[in-house]
């Protein structure tokens, strides 16, 4: 087994390691995150897991240590053999992987579990359990048993985050007064892995290709294209990012992963490859800007509250046709009886209430507009009645759900509303997407931001009959099983495609060879139908990897099972960029320079979201966003160490950019 066994807790003992990575948590993310800094980064590891099997996969018998032993195993083991196939660069120190992790379990992160694991000498420390609030104490204790180490933490609370990363920095800079302006703001970072993966789950429920990533401070949009036909040549947007795998457009093909090889996609490939990939789909970047202001969406509350969530259209149509009757026999009795339209409209309305005197000895066109006036004000009553009726029943199930309207096509069913679901929720109706959800628990985390939201929620159990159709299931465009129970979304999945074949189907599943075998079969059974399987602690680790690092993603793309990243960096310290021009600093498969941030140094924040005022492009047949990016930027510039760029990257080439900036940093 990957790893040598923890000493008894009586026996505490002292980590070997020092300068390492140290990582605490109770689920998936732990795990990968440990994966990715040990086959990824090559970093030396100390991971701290809860001991017991996980309440989410009670099939599974294995303990925390076991299952996190097991991947430790799968990934060296296809490290290997990327290695020995020339597919892959496998780690130096791969075969070294029991000296270098080293596994612990411990039920809480007290002080006694974090000094046995060597925070006191650790270079970043990864708080990832589930429980906010377990990852805050443990975050106080570690800033108390030592100032420098980098905090990055795991949040769902984003306002909270804040005020803790605020909290933090201010310790480490009062008990390391001299800490550089750098290493501080990398010395705490909070995260959520809902937040970093939610804009990848939100993006495989859109029609059509459309990959956007919406970073606080970045906004990316990237497109995947068709192989050309014989004679066609393909929109290569500003940059061709990846290459699909060969097999995507084969029925019984799987999606690439790491382990691949030459058969998986090809991430940042160079314009030989590029030409030389017939017969291959592509994902092409079409633009990159800094984010604009994201739109509300219209809520009910306040004087701003909208009639239409008070009113039905039929009501609303009724008393428009209603005052459009009352208009018009003020202004026939204008015409008719020669009075001024003030007047006139005065008495129409006496004789709609019923409250003027009968017009006995007036004209006769005057008698009738009375009597048209009363028919219109019996007409009225009842729908003054309605109204009041339809009033009173919105403010009383304003606070409850509402029910998928009848006739809904073309939405997004979207099953789950934990974390993972609540954050893609949001994600979703930003884009403006119909969403209808389908969750168990009516307590459960995400239903007060459906209700805000007003989203149709159906409340049962997805794997009992009757509860998708509840849901219109079979007029929806997409279903997205976002439930952390990987059996429970696979029974969805099928039961939606055995009613509609050519539904769009995005399921989360934690464990590769399941998900590949998965991917498989449904894609042989449905070859014209949509299927995607994602992990979520996949798609976050990379981003908590990075900040252990110093650094923060800005976002990040999946390519079928592989990801891409995106970041900012500075020129500055990073011989493979500084000094290089654009084209010398783009290396095929590793990174490549998307955009240059001409903001001053003075107003740069990691998240690229200071607004600045766009000064003059520095170097020529450049193209300039409002916001102070510019994209497209000429091969011939030369990269200055003033600079700070916003690449795409590779997980392996990210981190050997940051490599050895990390090492110095320890030092």
């Amino acid at each position: 087994m990957l790893g040598h066994v923890t000493p008894l807790p009586q026996q505490p003992q002292r980590s070997p390691f020092s300068g390492h990575m140290v990582v605490c948590g109770d689920d998936a993310l732990a795990q990968r995150l440990a994966v990715e800094l040990r086959y990824v980064y090559g970093e030396r590891v100390t991971l701290v897991l809860t001991p017991g099997p996980d309440p989410r996969r009670p099939e599974v018998a294995l303990t925390g240590r076991g299952r996190a032993a097991a991947l430790f195993g799968r990934m060296s083991s296809a490290m290997s053999r990327n290695g020995a196939n020339g597919t892959g660069n496998a780690d130096s120190d791969t075969n070294a992987g029991v000296e270098a992790v080293r596994i612990l379990q411990a039920h809480e992160p007290s002080d006694e579990a974090l000094e046995e694991a060597g925070v006191d000498t650790a270079a970043a420390l990864a708080l990832v359990y589930e429980d906010d609030e377990r990852n805050i104490r443990a975050a106080l204790t570690a800033r108390r048993l030592n100032p420098r180490v980098r905090l990055v933490i795991r949040l769902y609370n984003r306002k909270l985050g804040q005020h803790l990363e605020a909290l933090l920095d201010q310790a480490a800079a009062v008990a390391s007064p001299g800490l550089d302006h750098t290493a501080l703001d990398a010395s705490t970072t909070v995260l959520s892995d809902a937040d970093t993966a939610a804009p990848a789950l939100a993006a495989t429920a859109l029609a059509g290709s459309s990959k956007v990533i919406r970073a606080e401070g970045l906004l990316l949009r990237a497109a995947e294209r068709t192989p050309p036909r014989d004679g066609q040549v393909a929109d290569p947007g500003l940059c061709t990012l990846a290459l699909l795998s060969s097999t995507t457009h084969d029925p019984a093909g799987t999606e690439g992963s790491d382990s691949s090889g030459d058969e998986g996609p090809r991430l940042l490939p160079d314009q030989t490859e590029v030409a030389a990939a017939t017969g291959r789909g592509t994902i092409v970047l079409e633009a990159v800007s800094r984010n604009a202001a994201d739109a509300r969406t219209p809520r009910m509350g306040g004087r701003s509250a909208p009639l239409s969530q008070f009113f039905s259209r039929r009501l609303r149509w009724s008393a428009l046709g209603v005052g459009t009757a009352v208009l018009g026999l003020a202004v026939a009795s204008t015409f008719t009886t020669g009075d001024k339209p003030l007047h006139a409209a005065y008495l129409t309305l006496l004789d709609l209430f019923a409250m003027g005197d009968p017009a006995i000895g007036d004209p006769t066109a005057r008698q009738i507009i009375q009597i048209l006036s009363g028919v219109a004000g019996l007409m009225l009553l009842p729908l003054l009645v309605a109204g009041v009726l339809e009033a009173f029943g919105s403010l009383r199930t304003a606070s409850s759900l509402r029910r998928p309207p009848r006739g809904l096509s073309g939405h997004v069913v979207l099953l789950g509303l934990g974390k993972i679901g609540t954050r893609v929720l949001v994600q979703l109706r930003e884009l403006g997407i119909p969403v209808v959800c389908v969750e168990d628990d009516p307590d459960a985390r995400g239903i007060p931001v459906a209700r805000r939201l007003h989203v149709p929620v159906v409340i049962g159990d997805v794997t009992q009959e009757g509860v998708l159709e509840a849901a219109k299931i079979r007029r929806s465009r997409a279903l997205l099983a976002l439930t952390s129970i990987d059996t429970t979304n696979l029974e969805a999945a099928l039961y939606a495609r055995s009613v509609k074949p050519n539904l769009r189907v995005t399921l989360r599943l934690f464990d590769d060879e399941f998900a590949t075998a998965v991917y498989r079969t449904l894609r042989t059974a449905h070859p014209q139908a949509l299927t995607r399987s994602r992990s979520v602690s996949h798609l976050a680790a990379p981003s908590f990897a990075v900040a252990m690092m110093g650094r923060q993603i800005l976002g990040a793309v999946p390519v079928e099972r592989k990801v891409m990243l995106f970041a900012a960096v500075e020129v500055a310290g990073h011989p493979q960029l500084e000094g290089r021009t654009v084209e010398q600093a783009f290396r095929s498969g590793a990174w490549r320079v998307l955009a240059l941030d001409v903001a001053p140094p003075a107003d740069r924040r990691p998240d690229l979201a200071a607004p600045v005022p766009p000064p003059q492009a520095p170097g020529t047949g450049t193209e300039q966003q409002p916001g102070g990016l510019v994209w497209n930027l000429h091969p011939g510039y030369v990269l200055q160490p003033t600079d700070r760029v916003v690449i795409a990257a590779t997980r392996r080439g990210l981190a050997e950019l940051l490599r050895r900036r990390g090492l110095l940093t320890r030092q």
